[in-house]
């Protein structure tokens, strides 16, 4: 349950993530600023174009001499996946007004996404919390963002430290998730689908196809189990 303002709640829930982004948004500023981009390119890249698989995957294919097309629709395709998290948050916003609906589910990543579906379901929790949540870290990935074009090449700082700061933010999020049978089971999937697309050198879509093969596993246990669980047992099995 919330007890303080909105902005204090999000804030308490959003410090994480943008904690988190710092590490990862400077080794971005940089890799950007590498390819040509200036400060102000890259804020208004992060504030429009919020996405940090996008924006490393961006400079990171400029550089391999990849055409211009083949950028737009591999970072078109890996952020499809924020369709899922919209359908998901979307029955939490039926009662808000359209705009701020419309904003939550423009400026929602995978680590908002991930703290805000919790607290939804543990019930108490708002959309205008929700949406300050991803507004919040939005703002600490510009800076961070900014500030790592500022640093440019002064700061020789390996990109695979990124790529595990990354990877230990999606870690902090799972360990923070209920442990149900349907969790585990489409962590498990997602990991092994992120895995084997990897091995057959699907690089580009791996995450994609892993969070909707997940999802999917997960659906369909949950929808075995209700089929499982007909009117008579539950009855039977509650006066047992």
């Amino acid at each position: 349950m919330t007890k303080g303002s909105p902005a204090k709640d999000a804030l308490a829930a959003a410090y994480p993530i943008m904690l988190g982004y710092v590490g990862i948004g400077i080794p971005c500023g940089i890799l950007c600023e590498s390819v040509g981009l200036d400060a102000l390119q890259v804020l208004l890249l992060s504030a429009l174009f919020y996405s940090g698989a996008g924006q490393f995957m961006i400079p990171n294919m400029y550089l391999t001499g990849a055409p211009l097309a083949s950028i737009v629709s591999s970072v078109s395709f890996v952020n499809t996946r924020q369709m899922l998290y919209s359908a998901s948050l979307a029955p939490f916003c039926a009662n808000a007004p359209r705009w701020m609906a419309f904003l939550f589910a423009a400026t929602v990543t995978d680590e908002s996404f991930g703290v805000s579906i919790r607290r939804f379901e543990d019930g108490g929790w708002t959309v205008d919390r929700a949406l300050l949540v991803n507004l919040f870290s939005q703002s600490s990935w510009a800076a961070s963002n900014v500030v790592g074009v500022l640093l440019g090449s002064a700061l020789a700082l390996p990109l695979s430290i990124a790529a595990f700061a990354m990877t230990s933010i999606f870690i902090c999020l799972l360990v923070t998730q209920r442990l149900t049978c349907a969790n585990v089971i489409a962590g498990v999937s997602a990991m092994v689908g992120v895995f084997a697309c990897k091995a057959v050198g699907l690089t580009g879509p791996a995450i994609l196809i892993g969070a909707v093969l997940g999802v999917a596993v997960a659906l369909g246990y949950i929808a075995w189990r209700g089929k499982g669980k007909s009117p008579g047992a539950r009855e039977g099995g509650e006066a047992a």
